[in-house]
């Protein structure tokens, strides 16, 4: 899984009056959890975008001036209800042999066959929950749609996804293809010509030699 890395200072203090210096200097309280005690430290605001407006997922190496470094994932984040902004984040700190939970993308492939007769291709499920070491994380969780015919559905259960645990029942559909009033046709209009061709076949077959006998004057 792919790092970034995020440059801050610890925060001496935490009160309400810090915070707000800290916001009017357009830097971003933050905590981490997960260690033996939380880590309080600001970081510029503009120091996130990479991280926050991204449908990536990244672990984040939080660098200290004091040259501490935590390795940690976003855990949660608040905006302002009017203007948007960031005001407050909370990391979560990982170590190397500890398992942790998290969101990753789903990532669709393939050209489905359902699709290409007109069916709708549906993907409730643009992530998924998963447990495992922070190393064995993947960026992206690949489905590969294009054995989907009209009506099928693709399952958790199907997807490619080793060493790490996906927090969904078995029956969580990740991508499905519905029907629709073209699709029908399509599949009407296939069968027909299924059916012309047999009717074709048997009649060739009856008729043994299919070269036309001239009619006798």
């Amino acid at each position: 899984m792919k790092s970034i890395t995020i440059n801050g200072s610890k925060r001496e203090s935490v009160g309400k009056v810090a915070t707000k210096a800290l916001r009017n200097a357009e830097k971003v309280p933050c905590v981490v959890y997960g260690g033996d005690n939380p880590i309080h430290f600001s970081a510029d605001e503009i120091a996130f975008k990479d991280l926050v407006y991204t449908p990536d997922v990244h672990t984040v190496v939080i660098a200290l001036e004091n040259g501490e470094k935590v390795n940690a994932v976003l855990q949660d984040i608040q905006f302002h209800p009017v203007t948007d902004r960031i005001i407050h984040i909370d990391f979560y700190q990982i170590f190397d042999d500890k398992e942790i939970t998290m969101n990753i993308p789903v990532k669709i492939v393939g050209n489905s066959r359902g699709v290409k007769n007109g069916g709708v291709l549906r993907v409730p499920k643009r992530k998924l929950k998963v447990k495992g070491l922070p190393g064995d994380l993947p960026d992206f969780i690949e489905a590969d749609i294009t054995e989907l015919k009209i009506g099928s559905k693709l399952y958790v259960t199907q997807l490619p996804i080793e060493n790490v645990m996906i927090m969904h029942p078995d029956n969580t559909v990740v991508a499905q293809v519905r029907t629709s009033r073209v699709a029908i046709d399509d599949v009407e209009d296939e069968e027909d010509e299924d059916e012309e061709g047999a009717e074709g076949e048997t009649a060739s077959a009856e008729g043994g030699n299919t070269e036309e006998t001239p009619a006798s004057e």
